[in-house]
């Protein structure tokens, strides 16, 4: 039986969330001229914001878009700055509780997550299912397409209403995700809502469970829309993929990208986030050397870059490109 939230709208709503919900959501936006005007009448604006939200009132402003490339081309969506601020109020309120019913193994926007942690399940993963490198481990990696654009606004609702019984929250819930439409009306989420990086977790959180607790799957991992499967027995992978297919086509009205789809041995080299991993080591992938390159080549004296970057180069076989980005004073 699935776990109940309780009290979600009265906790949303409190003021005392609404003002740390600003706190948090302040620190590095105080220069934007939109969040300086809304300062201004910083306690008339969210009192104003949480009478809309208690008397059922409220209603999500439009968007402002602006492409970025990080690498690839993306189209965020910006909201207003109330908006914005609901938004961190609500996810103050449900990310605790959904949380608990995430499986380990997902990773992204998660607290004490993320990609480094993936990595070093990653290698885990390949020793226990290669036995410490003498049984060939095969890999099946796999990617969603065009994820947040395709994510059906009914079936997340459903899977919502299946933990949230308040009908106030639900309708809260219903105006910010319907705010949004990409590919046609009622599908999709915007890049630039922190909601959305919480209720795709929700959604995939669905396929999550199917693959560890249906099909029995031990090592699985899943980054946003990237997720691999690490096993000894390739047949075995060949039968289940097409089974994740069909429950990300029938349950979540996903599919998965079919020119993304790859069964390989790890000794060939496995692609994973941003990193070509084999079994002894692991490589940074030629398009994130290049970029960090160029990156480094435009804002190389910023302190904060090249701290970034550097952190990167620690999680992988990194010694040539490290003395060959930062001097030879890297590893004195």
């Amino acid at each position: 039986m699935k776990i109940r939230l309780a009290g979600g709208f009265e906790k949303i709503a409190a003021l005392e969330n609404l003002l740390e919900a600003w706190r948090e959501f302040l620190p590095s936006k105080r220069n934007k001229r939109d969040v300086q005007e809304f300062q201004l009448r910083l306690m008339d604006n969210i009192l104003s914001l949480r009478a809309d939200i208690l008397n059922g009132t409220y209603r999500h402003g439009g968007y402002h878009a602006f492409n970025i490339s990080d690498p690839k081309p993306r189209s965020i969506h910006k909201a207003a700055v109330r908006d914005r601020l609901l938004h961190h109020a609500i996810y103050r309120v449900l990310y605790p509780f959904f949380e608990r019913t995430f499986i380990s193994d997902s990773f992204s926007c998660r607290d004490e997550k993320g990609n480094h942690a993936a990595l070093n399940q990653f290698r885990s993963f390949f020793h226990s299912v290669s036995e410490n490198n003498t049984k060939t481990c095969w890999v099946l990696k796999c990617d969603i397409r065009k994820f947040f654009a395709n994510i059906d606004h009914t079936t997340l609702l459903a899977i919502l209403h299946s933990y949230i019984s308040d009908g106030e929250t639900l309708s809260l819930l219903q105006e910010v995700i319907g705010s949004f439409s990409s590919t046609a009306p009622g599908v999709g989420l915007p890049l630039g809502n922190l909601t959305s990086q919480l209720f795709v977790n929700v959604y995939m959180n669905e396929f999550d469970q199917f693959v560890k607790h249906k099909l029995k799957v031990r090592h699985y991992i899943r980054y946003a829309d990237d997720f691999v499967i690490l096993s000894s027995n390739r047949e075995w992978l060949k039968i289940i993929l097409p089974e994740m297919d069909a429950f990300l086509c029938n349950n979540l009205k996903l599919t998965m990208h079919p020119e993304k789809i790859f069964m390989k041995t790890a000794a060939s080299g496995v692609d994973f986030l941003g990193w070509v991993h084999f079994p002894d080591h692991c490589v940074l992938r030629t398009a994130t050397r290049r970029r960090m390159v160029k990156r480094l080549r435009v804002a190389g004296e910023r302190p904060e870059v090249r701290a970034s970057y550097r952190g990167l180069l620690s999680h992988g076989n990194t010694y040539k490109i490290t003395r060959e980005v930062f001097g030879p004073q890297a590893y004195n």
